[in-house]
């Protein structure tokens, strides 16, 4: 191990997915935060806006200097909205540094896709070629040596790493993929709006952006990979009244006769020596509790010989592997690291 740390920046660290970022970063073997950073927020105690991080940080918040942030870090973390990301980014990577994004300027690799979906100007073309989508358990060997990670959304994690070994094997006919999806609260992030209000959330259940929502092409662009031809999907997401989580129920038509123990022999093998991916033996499907705080995606199945149709089933923490723990999981695969450096936690429960 070397002696000398990485140094991180953390862009929008007043977000959650930015918090995030510091709490796990703080158990990372090979990383030190040197800079806290918000546009909003700058100049003011980290810990006055997260009273959590009292005598934990104790710095003031940086403000978007790129210059400052270039004599502090070694690779920044950009935990930005969409559309501020692709102004930053090209300015790190030309200083040498390198950079993880968490936003979803990067993610699409087509642009008129993503002026679309996300209803902004995509960014330079030449900037999203050079991003390599971060999908760890999937392209993390592309990963390597890297300096330009596009972190995946969190819907799209859940979504595609219940469905992408099952549509590459063939077992299922991608083009009758439906995914129900459902989420808590901390997703739509920390900023004030009506739709997030307790009085709104509370003790109620709602769908949102139907057919609209910005993770859908993503999840069609990894499992157009695994198909080999293009995928066109259905996926609708909800808002459940948790704070974290997210489960995906999806359902695919079988092209041929299967069993469970089938797609858990098939899932285990594909996922084998993946410390965070987590299959479930026959009868068992996953609940978003038993991943709360940590970075797993648990995954379970049930074939219905009835329709001939099969259920994935598959649960993560939105801000841990939907976000912060994923990026820090592409860091180390770029690095070099053991994968799971500083992501190591236990899921909390109850």
């Amino acid at each position: 191990m070397s002696h000398q740390p990485l140094r991180a920046a953390i862009v929008g660290s007043t977000g959650y997915g930015g918090v995030e970022l510091i709490r796990l970063l703080a158990s990372h073997p090979q990383v030190t935060v040197t800079s806290v950073i918000s546009s909003s927020a700058a100049g003011t105690p980290i810990a006055e806006g997260f009273p959590h991080l009292t005598e934990i940080r104790t710095d003031l918040l940086d403000g978007v200097d790129p210059e400052l942030i270039r004599s502090k870090a070694d690779v920044v973390f950009l935990a930005t909205p969409h559309g501020v990301s692709m102004k930053l980014a090209p300015q790190f990577l030309a200083a040498g540094l390198k950079v993880i994004d968490l936003s979803g300027d990067y993610r699409l690799k087509d642009g008129e896709s993503y002026r679309e979906w996300y209803k902004h100007e995509p960014a330079v073309q030449a900037d999203v070629d050079n991003a390599i989508y971060g999908l760890c358990e999937v392209f993390g060997s592309e990963v390597a040596d890297k300096s330009f990670i596009s972190n995946p959304g969190c819907y799209a994690t859940t979504a595609a790493l219940a469905l992408y070994p099952a549509v590459q094997a063939g077992w299922i006919d991608p083009d009758s993929i439906i995914i129900d999806a459902k989420s808590g609260v901390s997703g739509a992030g920390r900023g004030l709006s009506l739709g997030n209000h307790f009085s709104e959330i509370n003790e109620n259940f709602k769908t949102y952006k139907v057919n609209k929502h910005q993770h859908t092409p993503e999840i069609e662009q990894t499992l157009s990979r695994a198909a080999g031809r293009p995928v066109t999907l259905t996926f609708t997401p909800h808002l459940v009244p948790m704070t974290r989580g997210i489960m995906c129920s999806s359902y695919a038509k079988l092209t041929e006769k299967r069993t469970d123990a089938d797609f858990v022999e098939l899932y285990r093998k594909f996922y084998e020596g993946r410390p965070f991916v987590r299959v479930r033996p026959v009868g068992q499907w996953p609940a978003t509790k038993e991943v709360w705080g940590s970075n797993y995606c648990d995954i379970g199945f049930s074939v219905d010989s009835r329709t001939g149709r099969v259920t994935v089933f598959s649960v993560i923490d939105n801000l841990v592997k939907g976000a912060a723990g994923q990026a820090i999981q592409n860091l180390n695969l770029m690095m070099g690291w053991d994968e799971t450096w500083g992501l190591r936690f236990t899921p909390a429960y109850p």
